[in-house]
């Protein structure tokens, strides 16, 4: 996900024996508790049956995982792009900068835009979160926060406020108002708290709550007003790096991707993990949901993005060429879902071909890898955020 590596230790009294050691931060029932290694070794031991290891067990999950792969492979009756052998070839696409945003001193990390198709908000590793007019290039708040690599940012839906979080392991709130020399950073909201780092964050369909992915493995929904925790996620075993809101005015699940190399989609009502796709074969890094809600891509370090249908329960396209090497930092669908954007390490955009799996042309601009694309609200514009410190908006 970056170039540089942190790690977090926790070190404490273990809560089973007391001792002072390095812990391990697990859940049981919904419930954090921090294990020394000993202690999660001889609690995953107590329940074996007689004859039973730990060793049996896992060759006992992986033969239960290969035999839900097969049935599902018996119900994979055509792939995507035979289906759309009858679709009209994509014309040549025209696809230019328009607009080049200067003004962070280092890696832009995230971007997102308001719903009035106009606004952006930006976080960098230089500590800051801007909100930009795409239109005319204009600042419109700069607020400094307390730590550097703010890894996501956030519009609220009215367009009255944003949410940014990052290595201090916190997601604020903070409330925008047309004064431009008013200081935000004093009204700034802490509302989300994780062990570990906050590596993604989005409101609801109201302002009202908060959903956010963290590097301590879990996803969580906090209520804005009061900052309580309404319900938790998990079931990554590893760093959540990416997370999408389903696009319906009802909808009630979202997808998570991570280093475990898993997508999944979850319930926010009962905090359950509904739906699972293992493919990948490195980091997942972004996922975005179809506009339909049906389906969703994911973009990886494996340098390839990969389309799922949730009613097929299954992984329906690959988008990948040879030539391309470098890892898929993020993705995200034109307004009609024929398209797919993914920003890439080598700093390039490509586009796919969401139904042919055919790339229709590459977006060339920017001069490091490109860590955010999105389609604004209207279709008619693509913003993209990279680490050599600028946005673009194509067009």
């Amino acid at each position: 996900m970056c170039d540089q590596t942190f790690m977090a230790a926790t070190f404490g009294p273990c809560d089973s024996c007391s001792k002072p050691s390095p812990l391990m931060n697990i859940y049981i029932k919904n419930e954090a508790t921090n294990y020394c290694s000993l202690c999660v070794e001889m609690m995953a031991c107590q329940g074996l049956q007689k004859g039973e290891t730990l060793e049996s067990l896992k060759r006992e999950s992986e033969t239960l995982k290969k035999k839900l792969e097969e049935e599902r492979n018996k119900l994979n009756d055509v792939e995507l792009h035979q289906v759309a052998e009858k679709v009209e070839v994509l014309s040549a696409l025209s696809i230019k900068t328009r607009r080049v945003l200067k003004g962070h001193g280092n890696k832009v990390l995230c971007m997102d835009w308001c719903k009035d198709k106009r606004r952006m908000v930006s976080s960098s590793q230089d500590g800051k979160v801007i909100v930009w007019d795409a239109f005319t290039l204009n600042k419109e708040h700069g607020v400094p926060l307390p730590c550097t690599w703010v890894l996501a940012c956030a519009y609220a839906p009215s367009g009255c406020a944003i949410a940014c979080g990052g290595l201090d392991n916190k997601c604020s709130v903070i409330p925008l108002s047309l004064d431009k020399n008013e200081n935000l950073a004093a009204k700034k909201k802490s509302v989300a708290m994780h062990t570990n780092y906050v590596s993604g964050c989005s409101f609801t369909n109201s302002d009202m709550q908060l959903l956010t992915s963290s590097g301590d493995g879990t996803c969580a929904l906090w209520d804005v007003e009061s900052g309580q925790l309404l319900q938790s996620f998990h079931g990554h075993t590893a760093d959540v790096l990416s997370l999408d809101l389903a696009p319906s005015e009802t909808g009630n699940t979202f997808v998570s991707g991570g280093c475990d190399m898993k997508a999944n989609v979850w319930d926010m009502r009962s905090g359950q993990n509904i739906q699972s796709f293992e493919s990948h074969e490195s980091d997942i890094n972004c996922v975005k949901y179809y506009p339909s809600g049906d389906a969703f891509a994911s973009a990886s370090d494996d340098a390839t993005c990969r389309f799922y249908d949730l009613r097929a329960d299954r992984e329906v396209a690959v988008y990948q060429k040879d030539s391309i090497i470098f890892g898929a930092s993020t993705c995200d669908f034109s307004l009609s879902g024929r398209l797919l954007f993914a920003g890439y390490n080598d700093y390039t955009i490509n586009v796919w071909d969401v139904l042919k799996g055919t790339r229709a042309t590459i977006l060339f601009g920017h001069e490091n890898r490109v860590s955010r694309v999105r389609v604004s609200p209207d279709g008619t514009a693509l913003g993209s955020a990279s680490w050599d410190s600028t946005l673009r908006v194509w067009a």
